[in-house]
């Protein structure tokens, strides 16, 4: 009989639904993360007009003809990627340490069993190398997509720029003209920073 003399209030303390006041304040701070973010207003750099990223690495100790040979040696490394169409070194200059190269690649929004759905991408990757540092630029970005069926070639100016691929309110892109501007700078930034753990 002497538990049934236990007040209530004893019992309501193990209550795994009664949650301290400062948790449920601290869950209402919560603010939700755009997952746009990223890719919004001012991702997509332009210079005189055409869209050009770009990005200073540095690299601590290492000598311009260094960072020019790792960086030449990644070039030529990724022309024999799986996802390579065509590439070639068009920029070898060991004297003035700049190297660049054109590639062209498939870009995949979308791959299952019943759907494939990607562009040729092609761009200039160059490399301008300092002792210490090095300018690195992806640029003169262009697509073929649909070339099967209805081909469209494309240029990222008129296509994945703040206007095309973003809409006024800077939440969200574009369907079309947005997974374009994904996926390009998704991809650049996995170049620049491939690039600056090699030169690290």
């Amino acid at each position: 009989m002497a538990l049934a003399l236990i007040p209530l209030t004893m019992w309501a303390q193990d209550n795994t639904w009664e949650r301290p006041e400062e948790e449920e304040q601290e869950e209402a701070k919560v603010v939700k993360v755009n997952p746009n973010a990223k890719y919004l207003r001012g991702a997509v750099p332009e210079v005189d007009g055409k869209v050009v990223f770009s990005q200073t690495i540095e690299a601590p100790g290492k000598s311009a003809s260094d960072i020019f040979s790792i960086i030449r040696g990644y070039m030529q490394k990724m022309m024999k990627e799986k996802n390579q169409i065509h590439s070639l070194l068009v920029v070898n200059d060991s004297v003035g340490c700049q190297v660049g190269a054109s590639f062209e690649e498939w870009l995949i929004f979308r791959k299952s069993a019943l759907v494939l759905d990607q562009t040729r991408f092609m761009y200039v990757l160059d490399a301008k190398c300092q002792d210490g540092k090095a300018e690195v630029t992806l640029s003169h970005i262009r697509y073929l997509y649909e070339e099967k069926r209805n081909p469209q070639r494309l240029k990222a100016e008129g296509w994945i720029t703040d206007d095309d691929a973003v809409n006024k309110k800077n939440t969200k892109l574009y369907p079309m003209t947005g997974k374009f501007r994904r996926k390009t700078i998704d991809r650049k930034d996995f170049l620049f920073n491939k690039i600056e753990s090699l030169l690290k």
